[in-house]
C-alpha cells in the first residue's frame, strides 16, 4: 500500500516499494480528471444541499486523481491560501466545509491514502501587507511578537487537535522563515520567536500521534541542523531557486529528517516535458537510496502547470522511483 511507502520515508526508512509522491498544494485536479472541483467562493455561494452535493463531488475527484497519479497522501484543501489580504484564493475551503470534507475524504479512500492538513502553529515572516509593521515591531515591541508566536501555536495545536479527530495523519505549518537570500529572522530572533514554538509544535502533534511536517521557502542554510534537530519529521520544499540542493540537503540532514520535494515549480511551469523528465529523474537517482524521500514540487503545483510537464514528472518516477531488491 502506498501510504506505508510515506509512512516509512517520513520515519526516515527505505519504502518498500517506491519513493512516495506527495504534494503540499495540487490546483490542477481538473486538468488531470476532466472534471471541476468546486471550492472558495464558488462554494460559499451554494445552497447547503448543493454545498453537500459539491463536497461529496470534491472527494471522488479527489481521490481518483491521487489514485491516478501514484501518489501515497493527500492534502486536504487549504485554509491559509490568499490572493490578496483577505481575499481567499479560489482553492481555500472555509473551516466547517474543510471539515466535512476531510471526513469524506476518509470514507472515500479507504485507508489507501495517508490525508495531510495545513494546521499551522509556527509564526513565519510577515506577507506584504504588514512587512514594514512587522519589522519594527520585531526591534520595538519584542514581547507582542512573543504573544503573536504563542497565539500561533496555541491556535496551531487545536487544528492539529481536530484534524486527527477527522482522521488527518499528517499536519504542516507552513512557516516561511527564509526567502533567497537567507534567512529573515536573525540568530537571536530564531532563537526567541521561532525554534522554541518548533520544537513545541512538533513534540505536540507527534505526541497526539500525527507526522509533523514544516514547509518553509528559501535558503535554510544557515538553521538546517536547527531543523533537524528540533523533533520535526519532515521538511518540505528544499527550495531550488533559493539554491538549496536536495543530494547536499540529505548527505547534511537526511537521517534526521525526511525530505520532502524538490521539483523546481518554475521549470514545472516554464519548462519543457523534457527537462521535468531529467529533473525528476536526476533527483530520484541521486536521492532515493536509503529513504527518508518523498517526491513532489518545490512548493504548489500551480494551476498554471502545463498538465504535460506534471506527467513527465510522473513518468519519470514511474521509471526511477521504484526500489530494487538486490540480490544476495
Amino acid at each position: 500500500m502506498r501510504k506505508e511507502d510515506m509512512r516509512a520515508a517520513l520515519e526516515r526508512r527505505q519504502p518498500a516499494e517506491a519513493v512516495p509522491i506527495w504534494e503540499l498544494e495540487f490546483h490542477a485536479w481538473d486538468q488531470v480528471t476532466g472534471r471541476h472541483i468546486v471550492l472558495g467562493k464558488e462554494l460559499c455561494a451554494l445552497s447547503p444541499a448543493e454545498q453537500a452535493r459539491a463536497l461529496a463531488a470534491n472527494a471522488e475527484m479527489l481521490i481518483s486523481a491521487a489514485q491516478a497519479l501514484g501518489y501515497a497522501a493527500l492534502t486536504v484543501p487549504g485554509n491559509y491560501w490568499e490572493i490578496a489580504p483577505g481575499e481567499p484564493a479560489f482553492y481555500w475551503l472555509p473551516p466547517e466545509a474543510r471539515y466535512c470534507q476531510i471526513e469524506l475524504l476518509r470514507e472515500a479512500c479507504g485507508g489507501d491514502l495517508m490525508l495531510v492538513a495545513g494546521s499551522g502553529g509556527v509564526m513565519s515572516m510577515p506577507g506584504a501587507s504588514e512587512y514594514l509593521a512587522f519589522c519594527y515591531q520585531l526591534y520595538d515591541a519584542p514581547e507582542e511578537i512573543d504573544q503573536r508566536a504563542a497565539r500561533t501555536l496555541e491556535h496551531g495545536l487545536e487544528a492539529a487537535k481536530r484534524l486527527r479527530d477527522l482522521g488527518v495523519e499528517a499536519v504542516f505549518t507552513a512557516s516561511d522563515i527564509a526567502d533567497n537570500r537567507g534567512l529573515f529572522f536573525n540568530p537571536e530572533q530564531m532563537d526567541r520567536f521561532i525554534l522554541p514554538y518548533l520544537r513545541r509544535w512538533a513534540a505536540a502533534v507527534k505526541e497526539m500521534g500525527l507526522y509533523a511536517i514544516l514547509h518553509t521557502d528559501g535558503d535554510l542554510s544557515a538553521c538546517l541542523e536547527e531543523l533537524a534537530e528540533s523533533g520535526l519529521d519532515a521538511l518540505q520544499a528544499i527550495d531550488p531557486v533559493a539554491g538549496m540542493d536536495m543530494l547536499q540537503v540529505k548527505a547534511q540532514v537526511g537521517e534526521r529528517l525526511c525530505l520532502c520535494g524538490n521539483v523546481d515549480c518554475g521549470l514545472l511551469v516554464m519548462g519543457s516535458p523534457e527537462e521535468v523528465y531529467a529533473a525528476t529523474r536526476d533527483l530520484l537517482v541521486a536521492c532515493k537510496a536509503g529513504g527518508g524521500l518523498v517526491l513532489g514540487a518545490s512548493n504548489a503545483v500551480q494551476p498554471e502547470v502545463p498538465i504535460g510537464n506534471y506527467w513527465a514528472m510522473i513518468e519519470a518516477w514511474r521509471e526511477y522511483g521504484a526500489y530494487v531488491e538486490v540480490s544476495p
